[in-house]
């Protein structure tokens, strides 16, 4: 029974790796290999050769920036004609204060296109796409009430801010609800979730708890930091308390009661899930911005087992998000250690190694 168990499992797996490597139904593909990821007994563990081997392989460079120029990535946000949106600094806690923040468009072939240039001494932090195809973005303004706060882009690419934030708090990640009508805020300064319509409006507090907040002691004092909604909940990471939280949103729209998911991650910045179904997430470890912990990328599993899949030694430095489409992953790197390697990777999911380790 388990000889065959083991071999139902191959082939499921190998079918899956067909359709990714002819690169059609990749979607269906992924998913289809997700659902064994959640469901895959223990028992079958490590046996055989077939499941040895990294999760992630064939890392690559896919762009490189002027960390001079301020071209600081921070933020990515994969979209369905295979371009990437991606949030640049421009300035951060740990570098001069010179070059005005940029959300840029890189084009599958390379064609960069500068969408929006912020003002020098605020950062363009979180980003998204709306199902519509809007982009939103966070403009994190330091006592600037003017400026601060969240904005879409108008279909001309006139940038418009639909959300007001207090000078004092610090718009990060953002997410959008699977219904499209609001729009999720990680203040990292305040230990608050915002919420507001996507078409924009007077901003709500719609979470405000200590497992949000930052540590006044840290060198850089973050707390929530990326941002999620996911399976009818929002993921969000604590980056000074290195925890990984979901929060269910129950059928007022309300926020539930906050749930671990991991914990002991130092450091932890943006994550994305393997599939829309699968709660498999990849999630970057930005230790080099702080000084304080590995530069890593983890897979984190529904039990809330997790471990490295990619380190300084494949090139990450000071990785602060992630992205996945198909089998392909995405990491931004600040490059915030000298000397200075701002860059975009992309690398591949061995997905008979990722199912390995979810049933571990």
């Amino acid at each position: 029974m388990q000889q065959q168990h083991q071999q139902t499992v191959r082939r499921g797996a190998s079918s899956a790796r067909r359709f990714l490597e002819r690169n059609v139904g990749i979607a269906l593909a992924v998913t289809a290999t997700a659902t064994v990821l959640v469901s895959a007994p223990s028992a079958s563990a490590g046996t055989g050769h077939w499941y040895r081997g990294p999760v992630v392989t064939d890392v690559t460079t896919a762009a490189t920036f002027d960390y001079a120029a301020g071209e600081i990535p921070e933020n990515i946000t994969v979209n369905p004609d295979g371009s990437v949106t991606l949030s640049l600094l421009g300035s951060c806690a740990v570098c001069e204060r010179t070059h005005g923040p940029q959300l840029m468009r890189i084009s599958p072939s390379g064609e960069r296109t500068v969408l929006v240039t912020g003002q020098v001494g605020e950062a363009i932090s979180g980003n998204t796409r709306g199902s519509d195809g809007t982009v939103h973005y966070s403009v994190w303004a330091p006592g600037n009430a003017a400026r601060n706060g969240v904005y879409k882009l108008l279909v001309d690419g006139t940038p418009q801010r639909i959300a007001a934030l207090p000078a004092d708090s610090g718009p990060n990640g953002l997410a959008i609800d699977s219904a499209g009508r609001t729009l999720y805020i990680a203040d990292s300064l305040k230990g608050t979730i915002w919420s507001v319509p996507v078409s924009g409006g007077p901003v709500t507090p719609w979470l405000t708890d200590a497992a949000l907040a930052p540590v006044p002691t840290e060198a850089l004092p973050i707390g929530a930091n990326g941002l999620r909604f996911h399976n009818g909940s929002l993921w969000v990471s604590n980056f000074n308390k290195g925890t990984l939280l979901r929060v269910p949103v129950t059928a007022t729209g309300s926020a539930g009661p906050i749930r671990l998911v991991a914990g002991g991650l130092p450091n932890i910045d943006d994550l994305s899930f393997l599939t829309p179904r699968s709660d498999v997430v990849f999630a970057a470890q930005n230790g080099s911005s702080s000084q304080n912990g590995p530069d890593t990328v983890v897979v984190i599993y529904p039990n809330g087992t997790y471990k490295p899949v990619l380190t300084s030694a494949d090139g990450l430095a000071s990785p602060s998000a992630t992205a996945v489409r198909g089998d392909r992953l995405y990491i931004t790197d600040g490059g915030v250690p000298e000397p200075h390697d701002p860059k975009l990777q992309t690398a591949r999911i061995n997905f008979a190694a990722l199912l390995a380790g979810a049933a571990h």
